[in-house]
C-alpha cells in the first residue's frame, strides 16, 4: 500500500492548480485513489495559491495534507510556509529561478530546478509549473511516467488542445533535469 501526499504552492497565476490537477488525473488514469484540493486567496492571480494532491493505492480518508511527502515550492513565501511540514525523508522541489535560498534541513531531499528560466529558454514561459510536475513524476514512485499525453487529453478542453504537445515538452524538461 502506497500513499503519496503532494503539496504544490506558489502565487496565483503560476499554474499551481493546473499542475496539481494534472498529477491527480495521472493517478486516476492509473486507477489509483486520488484527492485534489485547491486553495487560493480571494485575490487569485498574484495572491497565494496551493493545492494538495493525494495519490494512493487505498481510499483517501481526507483531502487535507498536514505533512506532505513532496513539497513543490514555486515562490519564497510558499517555501518558508511549508518547508518544515515536509515529512523526514520527504522531497522538496524548488523553482530556483524564483527562490535563491537553500533549504537547511538535512532530513529531506531537495531538488533545485530553475523551472521559470527553463520555460523561458524553451519558448513557453508560462509552463514552469509543468516542468516542476515532470520533476515530481521522476522523483516519486506514486505515479508512473507513461501516459502523459493521454492524461492531458483527458482534462484539457478541446479549445486548448493545441497546448497538449507543449505541456508534454515541459514535463519532459522537468523529468530530464
Amino acid at each position: 500500500m502506497k500513499t503519496t501526499q503532494i503539496l504544490i504552492a506558489g502565487f496565483g497565476g503560476q499554474g499551481v492548480l493546473f499542475a496539481g490537477k494534472f498529477l491527480a488525473y495521472k493517478g486516476l488514469v492509473q486507477e489509483k485513489q486520488v484527492s485534489w484540493l485547491p486553495s487560493y486567496g480571494p485575490e487569485m492571480r498574484g495572491g497565494t495559491a496551493n493545492c494538495s494532491v493525494i495519490i494512493s493505492d487505498t481510499p483517501v480518508g481526507s483531502p487535507i495534507i498536514t505533512d506532505p511527502d513532496i513539497l513543490v515550492a514555486m515562490n519564497l513565501p510558499s517555501l518558508q510556509k511549508f518547508v518544515d511540514a515536509v515529512v523526514p525523508g520527504g522531497k522538496i522541489i524548488i523553482d530556483s529561478t524564483l527562490i535563491d535560498v537553500k533549504v537547511d534541513r538535512t532530513d529531506v531531499e531537495v531538488f533545485y530546478v530553475p523551472a521559470t528560466q527553463m520555460a523561458r529558454d524553451a519558448g513557453f514561459a508560462t509552463l514552469a509549473n509543468m516542468i516542476l510536475a515532470g520533476k515530481v513524476l521522476k522523483e516519486t514512485d506514486g505515479v508512473a511516467w507513461d501516459g502523459n499525453k493521454e492524461t492531458l487529453e483527458a482534462f484539457i478542453p478541446a479549445k486548448k488542445a493545441n497546448l497538449i504537445d507543449v505541456n508534454c515538452k515541459a514535463l519532459q524538461l522537468g523529468y530530464d533535469h
